[in-house]
């Protein structure tokens, strides 16, 4: 068992060993007897000075053959020192051993290239086939194969590689020309097909939903199960160990339920958002009349106010629900207790402030009521009197022009007063048509309120810094630190009302183009 005495290191491939201490009296045919134990002998090296060099024909034969090393050798009976020796067995380096390993390893290398390349060979995807060039018969072929939904997708790539060749003159245009059209008839079917799959992408969805709402239902019940089991009635009758499992499997059961009620209030939440995503989108653009403006405002107040109110009452049903099971707990206070108890302030929480918010926009919403019903009542008013100042230029040169001519002619009877009287209701006549036709032939006026008149100054005085121009964005965003309720809408309308002090340029190329309005009010003044 005593471990073997230090060698030298091992030569790779080594099949060859050093035996020192021979007796001086030893054969060849003695050291064979002794070490064809350890396995084959290929050959013996025998020197005079008392060792050899043997040669295996294996490699694990070699470690055999050092576990002899340190043993004692003695011929017959006989204590001549010549005829006993120590045994010293160690590691020899031999070129046929080196030779032999390196052709192993080159051989191994060799296999395992081999199998390399037959694996990447098995792996490489196959190589598409060739494309064939076109002509007549071919072009036929492929009107046909672009008809056909299952070698639709082959045929577009033979397609688009002869336009991109270079194939199209004004010979084949025709042709070239059908193919397309052909090509363009598959969108028709593709949107079918994106619109099923969507469709069933919302049953599974659906199905998931309802599949997971009656998971959470059974959560509900074996949660109940378990609480109705830590009352008293019961839970005096279980042992300790009984009391423990039913605890822990309490509290896996509800964390279970919290993390589902999670998920199922995420997927509501989603298609909440989905929903007002496409009320947003849905929702009409706004018109050019006067009244159009505070009446898109007060509809888009009244759709907030409608989702808000929604919100709320489903954060009052959570409310609701978590008292209810708070109720049925046993009063006992625990780390799920804490927990509800945090959940519960935060909902309030959330509730106060959802509350505020729609306060806030019922106020908003009355205010934008009032302002509506004001701007009624004074257009109603300002019509009253335009007809009334029509009515009465009218009845005026009609009523009093005439007999007052007719008195001042009967009077004077002289040329002069009937020149007069003449040139005087001239006037008269001339200034009641120019004021009445100057309603009906000036523009209106682009600005409609004193607070647009503010607007138009200070976005003027911003345009007339920045010399280049800025996006309708970035005005907004300097105009909101001013007054928060003015929108995009808002200001994009204004400033495209009033085309001589504004205008809008693009800037940019390609995929950075940007709209961005000018002050070019200096140059207008000219025009306008």
């Amino acid at each position: 068992d005593l471990p073997p005495p230090a060698t030298r290191e091992r030569p790779p491939g080594c099949k060859t060993v050093f035996v020192g201490g021979l007796p001086e009296n030893a054969t060849e045919q003695l050291i064979v007897e002794v070490f064809e134990q350890c396995g084959g002998i290929i050959a013996i090296r025998k020197s005079k000075k008392n060792f050899c060099h043997i040669r295996f024909a294996e490699e694990h034969t070699v470690d055999k053959a050092l576990f002899l090393s340190g043993y004692r050798i003695r011929l017959g009976s006989s204590t001549d020192k010549k005829d006993t020796g120590r045994l010293h067995v160690d590691f020899a380096q031999a070129r046929d051993d080196l030779y032999e390993w390196e052709c192993r390893q080159r051989m191994l290398a060799r296999e395992e290239r081999h199998r390399r390349r037959i694996e990447e060979d098995r792996l490489r995807p196959p190589s598409p086939p060739p494309i064939v060039h076109y002509s007549e018969h071919e072009c036929g072929q492929l009107g046909e194969k672009l008809k056909d939904d299952g070698n639709f997708a082959e045929a577009v790539r033979v397609l688009l590689t002869w336009v991109e060749r270079g194939e199209v003159n004004r010979r084949n245009a025709n042709n070239f020309y059908s193919m397309i059209q052909s090509s363009n008839s598959h969108i028709r079917r593709l949107m079918n097909e994106k619109a099923a799959h969507e469709k069933e992408m919302e049953e599974a969805k659906e199905k998931f939903k309802n599949a997971l709402s009656g998971i959470l239902v059974q959560f509900e019940q074996i949660v109940s199960v378990f609480h109705a089991a830590t009352k008293q009635k019961a839970w005096d009758h279980f042992s300790k160990a009984q009391r423990k499992n039913l605890d822990m499997w309490r509290k896996q059961a509800e964390e279970i339920r919290n993390i589902h009620n999670e998920e199922l209030m995420g997927i509501r939440r989603e298609e909440e958002m989905e929903m007002s995503d496409d009320d947003m989108e849905d929702a009409p653009d706004s018109k050019d009349s006067d009244d159009s403006g505070p009446l898109a405002q007060v509809e888009a107040l009244k759709e907030e106010n409608d989702s808000l109110r929604c919100q709320l009452d489903a954060y009052r049903n959570e409310v609701e629900l978590l008292k209810q099971e708070q109720g049925k707990a046993q009063p006992q206070r625990s780390e799920e207790d804490t927990t509800r108890q945090q959940q519960l302030s935060f909902l309030q929480q959330a509730l106060q402030g959802m509350q505020k918010q729609l306060l806030k926009l019922r106020e908003d919403l009355k205010q934008r009521e009032m302002e509506l019903e004001k701007n009624s009542e004074e257009k109603q008013q300002l019509e009253s009197q335009i007809q009334s100042l029509k009515d009465r230029i009218q009845a005026f040169p009609t009523s009093h022009a005439l007999p007052v001519s007719n008195r001042c002619l009967s009077l004077s009877g002289a040329p002069v007063c009937a020149c007069v009287a003449s040139l005087f209701f001239n006037s008269v006549w001339i200034c009641s048509q120019e004021k009445e036709s100057l309603p009906e032939k000036g523009p209106p006026s682009p600005v409609k309120s004193e607070r647009e008149a503010l607007l138009v100054g200070i976005i003027s005085t911003f345009l007339h810094v920045h010399p280049f121009g800025a996006s309708i964005e970035y005005i907004c965003s300097y105009l909101q630190r001013l007054d928060t309720k003015i929108s995009t809408t808002e200001v994009e309308t204004l400033l495209g009302r009033l085309p001589c002090t504004f205008k809008q340029e693009l800037t940019g190329v390609g995929a950075s183009l940007e709209k961005r309005w000018k002050f070019c009010g200096f140059e207008g003044i000219k025009t306008a």
